[in-house]
């Protein structure tokens, strides 16, 4: 059971860090990295053989959720989405035929934006054009985000018969008061309602998402929240902390910034829904996830085979990811290589024939490494230097040893971690501040000390 850091620790250790779904981290990606970069790890990854992982970046949405962090085109015009859906397949196709003897695919994941923005036809014709160069795995894991306040009971079922099996839902906070200041309105009903009509269409696995630090939010309205949330009783919870950054996101400095909650409210809000999840009966799985003791995330997190990607924390079937659609980031052959930002951009390259690429990075052996061992850190809570060896040899075991060698013993002496020569392990009162270990073992961190404008979201 998690345990609550004093206000001192918080205080101490609350600073700007990586959230480390890749690494390395999207500010060391450079623009240097192009299509014919992308291009050679795809011929890699080609040769390396195994099944793939396909993520699909589908950007409307109706209205713009004033904290909303994510790429999104705010718009009422479905008719937008035709275009985008005909520019996809063309480059669905320049990538395909690039891979062509890794077809296979054990993981499909449609995020936004708002996926069902998309209707139902739509929706099948997406799913099509991914079809026709893909082959799906019977028993692979097809995942879906939406908003529930504009999805219907028909797109769900379309959804389930296209093979769609996970869905996460968006639900933030239900207090009127917080949804009317951020711009996201949406009833407890039908949120209940389309959570049961997902299970009813044979949807195995159902995620709702929360996010604390809103303006406006308190213990008593929280609390009423996360009541409301475990009557729902969904499979899988993902409870973020508002990343406050107006510099990269400018329609935040819509919200009152004067309302919202301070550094220790906001561990209070987390704390409580940590008190009030896991005495419903679910597991907190590594940094803001949690899961029923049933669910596969828990599992893995004991067999030790949980991921950490840009979707969270995942059982992860395959070893490269390849993205498609506006900003969308592949995970492929040894590098990371984010598609154009601007949907004009995206969409020029694409009609070209030129994969529209605009930045990324090839990773070395030691960020190989050191990947692995954040992850190790950030999903399972320890990291066995043994292993390391095991895997990277014993050269990777002292780099490692030297950067615990930095800063592992104010970590014990502050009781976040325990480490006995051979295994570290995050203390459950390490747990909340897991993000401070793992930076730890980043070599990229230093470069941003002293930065007037923070490069990273506080880890508090």
């Amino acid at each position: 059971m998690i345990q609550i850091p004093s206000w001192e620790l918080i205080k101490k250790y609350d600073r700007p860090g990586p959230r480390y779904t890749s690494y390395p981290t999207a500010p060391e990606w450079s623009d240097a990295f192009g299509p014919k970069d992308y291009e050679e790890h795809l011929a890699r990854a080609d040769a390396e053989g195994g099944p793939l992982s396909i993520y699909v970046h589908l950007p409307f949405c109706r209205e713009m959720c004033r904290f909303c962090g994510c790429n999104v085109i705010a718009t009422h015009d479905r008719t937008r989405a035709e275009s985008y859906l005909e520019l996809l397949e063309k480059e669905v196709e320049l990538v395909a035929k690039r891979l062509p003897r890794r077809r296979t695919v054990t993981q499909l994941h449609w995020g936004g934006g708002t996926p069902t923005f998309l209707d139902e036809r739509q929706l099948e014709q997406c799913h099509a054009l991914l079809a026709r160069h893909f082959d799906f795995a019977k028993d692979g894991e097809k995942a879906i985000e939406i908003d529930p306040a504009i999805t219907t009971r028909s797109q769900i079922e379309t959804l389930a018969r296209l093979g769609f099996n996970r869905i996460s839902m968006g639900v933030q906070d239900f207090d009127p008061h917080v949804q009317e200041t951020v711009g996201r309105i949406q009833g407890v009903k039908e949120t209940a309602e389309l959570v049961q009509a997902a299970r009813d269409a044979g949807f195995h696995g159902v995620n709702l998402d929360l996010i604390y630090g809103l303006p406006f939010q308190s213990r008593d309205t929280w609390q009423k929240t996360l009541d409301l949330i475990l009557q729902i009783h969904p499979d899988r919870l993902a409870v973020f902390g508002f990343a406050y950054v107006p510099w990269s996101k400018p329609h935040q400095r819509l919200l009152p910034q004067e309302a919202l909650p301070k550094t220790e409210q906001r561990v209070e809000l987390f704390l409580q829904a940590v008190e009030a999840f896991t005495s419903g009966g679910y597991r907190l799985i590594g940094l803001d996830h949690f899961a029923l003791e049933s669910d596969e995330l828990t599992r893995a997190q004991d067999a030790g085979y949980l991921y950490r990607n840009f979707q969270g924390y995942t059982v992860r079937p395959a070893a490269d990811t390849v993205a498609f659609g506006m900003t969308s980031i592949s995970d492929i052959g040894g590098a990371y290589a984010q598609n154009a930002h601007k949907l004009k951009d995206w969409g020029e390259k694409v009609a070209q024939g030129v994969i529209p690429v605009e930045r990324g990075a090839s990773v070395t052996a030691d960020d190989v490494m050191r990947r692995f061992v954040i992850n190790r850190v950030m999903c399972l809570l320890k990291l066995d230097l043994r292993e390391v060896a095991e895997k990277f040899g014993p050269a990777a075991r002292k780099t490692i040893e030297a950067d615990l060698a930095k800063g592992v013993e104010e970590l014990q002496g502050d009781g976040l971690v325990t480490f006995d020569g051979e295994l570290l392990r995050v203390t459950p009162l390490g747990q909340l501040l897991v993000r401070n270990v793992a930076m730890l073992f980043d070599a990229y961190l230093g470069k941003h000390a002293g930065e007037k404008r923070p490069t990273f979201s506080r880890t508090v």
